[in-house]
């Protein structure tokens, strides 16, 4: 997966969209994956272009298509691009709260002074990136972003920031174990994206699955109130929340839509108290 910011030049937007959207029929048909664009709606010639490969024989593949690397290339006369070097972050901030420009430019200068000091250095797993995040504090704004996808109606259906943000943190399991990756989404009912990733464990037992990892951290964060979550994994059956989940998902969302989705499209729908008609909760301890 790969992210890469893109400002594009004044009066250059209709041919810019215009190529934008036969890249992502041509990332589709030859079955690398997907190519959203997401428009900052706070600056309106801003896109995150977002590039979700099927694997890495898919990515190495993309990158050698020439069909490819000539819209790239015819692209680059109408943009100005920009690497993200911290994908995970960005495209979270970007969903969830305010975009990455606007947040690097509100950042104290010892940020500026981390990212120097590691912009040349190999990846050296999460502990560094959650050490970051707790010496500069929560990366949190008043006013969420405004986005847009762009591309062919099919392509985007309802939902689509929430299902693309899913996906996007499917990408982040951690499954050494079981290699069956799952990305979760939840949406507050203010608009907030909050994600999450199973996170498997040597000691199985320890294991805890994406829909309760979203649920925690957007609860540690101060949210309580949510509309909906989109599950997605890479099975051609739905893939539905287990027991756990299910009965955590009512504790603190009640009955929220479900969506679940694969790589490709939304599977069903469906409302909490269907997947779960006779819950335990406080009315039965009160």
């Amino acid at each position: 997966m790969s992210v890469v910011a893109l400002e594009v030049s004044d009066g250059q937007e209709r041919e810019f969209l215009a190529l934008t959207g036969r890249l992502q029929a041509l990332v589709r048909s030859k079955g690398y994956g997907t190519n959203q664009l997401l428009q900052d709606g706070s600056h309106p010639r801003r896109y995150y272009d977002i590039r979700i490969w099927r694997n890495a024989d898919a990515a190495a593949k993309a990158e050698g298509d020439t069909d490819i690397d000539s819209l790239r290339s015819d692209l680059a006369k109408h943009i100005q691009s920009t690497p993200l070097v911290d994908v995970a972050w960005a495209v979270e901030v970007g969903l969830a709260a305010a975009g990455p420009w606007q947040e690097r430019r509100s950042v104290s200068d010892r940020r500026a002074v981390a990212d120097r000091r590691t912009e040349n250095a190999p990846f050296a797993g999460v502990d560094k990136r959650v050490n970051l995040e707790r010496r500069m504090g929560p990366r949190r704004t008043s006013e969420p972003l405004r986005l847009t996808t762009f591309g062919a109606p099919a392509a985007n259906p309802p939902h689509a920031n929430i299902v693309l943000a899913a996906r996007i943190a499917r990408d982040r399991a951690m499954a050494a174990f079981s290699e069956f990756k799952v990305g979760a989404a939840l949406e507050t009912t203010d608009g907030r994206i909050i994600t999450g990733c199973n996170i498997e464990n040597s000691t199985y037992g320890l294991t805890m699955c994406a829909e309760r990892v979203a649920i925690f951290k957007a609860v540690s964060e101060g949210y309580r109130s949510f509309k909906r979550i989109v599950v997605v994994a890479d099975t051609s059956q739905p893939t539905s929340p287990c027991g756990a989940c299910r009965q955590m998902l009512w504790e603190f969302a009640g009955d929220i839509e479900v969506i679940l989705a694969d790589l490709d499209k939304i599977k069903t729908t469906h409302r909490l108290k269907d997947l779960l008609p006779h819950p335990f909760d406080a009315r039965f301890i009160e």
